[in-house]
């Protein structure tokens, strides 16, 4: 999830009508009923009998058994990279803010994604509270580090999945997923046993441990995955304790390309069912060294790996105690990562006004 790039999520959301919880809007599938007619789900893809794969493993078990596997995971819980083996299950807090309490901001359509995930009747988002990661200019910190929304049941969750797909959206987009793996798990297994058929896309920060990934291959169809930074100590100041981001980042990403490669686009439609799309915040200053993010990527990815150069930043929550980055980035910074991405060889990207 990027930490700049959904403010626009509330002023939508808002706009459906819906319950509030924890001082975040909850729509209910009547207040969004005028979405929920005339609108064929499955019409993102050319053929009507497209199947995403984690109905197979859903069918073998497999999506059941992996989890329990990461619902285990919590008794000394090792989820993400901070690996601070809090017994969640027995109602302890980990580094996330979470425990096993699954905690739910809000699902709707969401219109402020990438075009190749929004189409003509949004992405299905589910906000997840809490997050690992703490970045301290987070423009959703009242959901990520202030734990607003409210707890909700795994059935709720999966009901939530087939709420959206009923609504016409083109995918599931679990946003801040990686400490509530388990449940997402859990609830795409019911879900699947009750006909949903959409593409899952796992919308993270990117700092994503190998052996929790590869619990996920098969199960995800689309990793929208953040790329930070490239320099530790950015990563330590501004997502403190976070100083592994750009060493785990690229080894996430580089199995993240080997289980869904890339973008698959449908021609008619334009729309994503499977692939890795990286984003990347330019940050004031450089501080996240852009350059070296754009180069890392072409060296190491194919040139026409999808980038989405995101120019959204903007200085809130926590930023003011760190005067580098205290204001919007210029024209000629985002210019410049633009530059560097391209001098890099790389081809496939979107980008946006600085």
């Amino acid at each position: 999830m990027s930490c700049s790039g959904n403010s626009d999520r509330r002023r939508f959301i808002k706009t459906l009508g819906g319950i509030i919880i924890g001082g975040s809007v909850l729509p209910t599938a009547g207040a969004l009923g005028f979405l929920t007619t005339k609108v064929n789900a499955m019409s993102i893809l050319s053929s009507a009998n497209y199947e995403p794969n984690y109905v197979k493993l859903h069918n073998n078990g497999t999506l059941k058994a992996r989890a329990d596997v990461l619902w285990d995971m919590m008794r000394r819980c090792t989820l993400c990279p901070r690996d601070c083996e809090k017994n969640r299950i027995r109602g302890q807090r980990g580094d996330c803010n979470a425990n096993s309490d699954l905690e739910i901001s809000s699902f709707a359509p969401h219109f402020g994604e990438e075009r190749e995930l929004v189409g003509r009747h949004g992405s299905g988002t589910v906000f997840f509270t809490n997050c690992a990661l703490h970045c301290v200019f987070c423009i959703n910190y009242d959901i990520s580090q202030m734990g607003k929304g409210r707890r909700r049941s795994i059935n709720d969750l999966s009901n939530m999945m087939l709420t959206l797909q009923r609504m016409g959206c083109h995918n599931i987009n679990v946003v801040s997923p990686t400490h509530y793996a388990p449940h997402i798990l859990k609830a795409l297994d019911i879900a699947a046993g009750k006909g949903l058929r959409l593409p899952l896309v796992y919308n993270t920060f990117g700092w994503e441990k190998l052996e929790i990934l590869q619990l996920l291959d098969g199960v995800v169809d689309i990793y929208l995955a953040d790329f930070k930074y490239d320099d530790p100590l950015a990563a330590d100041k501004y997502s403190p304790g976070a100083i592994t981001y750009p060493e785990i980042t690229k080894k996430a990403l580089l199995e993240m390309h080997r289980q869904v490669g890339a973008p698959e686009v449908e021609p008619v439609s334009g729309l994503i069912s499977k692939g890795l799309m990286i984003r990347h915040l330019i940050m004031p200053n450089n501080v996240a060294k852009s350059d070296q993010v754009m180069e890392w990527i072409a060296q190491n990815l194919p040139k026409d790996t999808y980038i989405n150069v995101m120019s959204q930043y903007t200085p809130v929550f926590k930023a003011n105690e760190h005067p580098e980055i205290n204001r919007r980035i210029t024209q000629r910074e985002y210019n410049q990562a633009v530059t560097a991405a391209r001098n890099a060889g790389l081809t496939n990207l979107r980008l946006q006004g600085g």
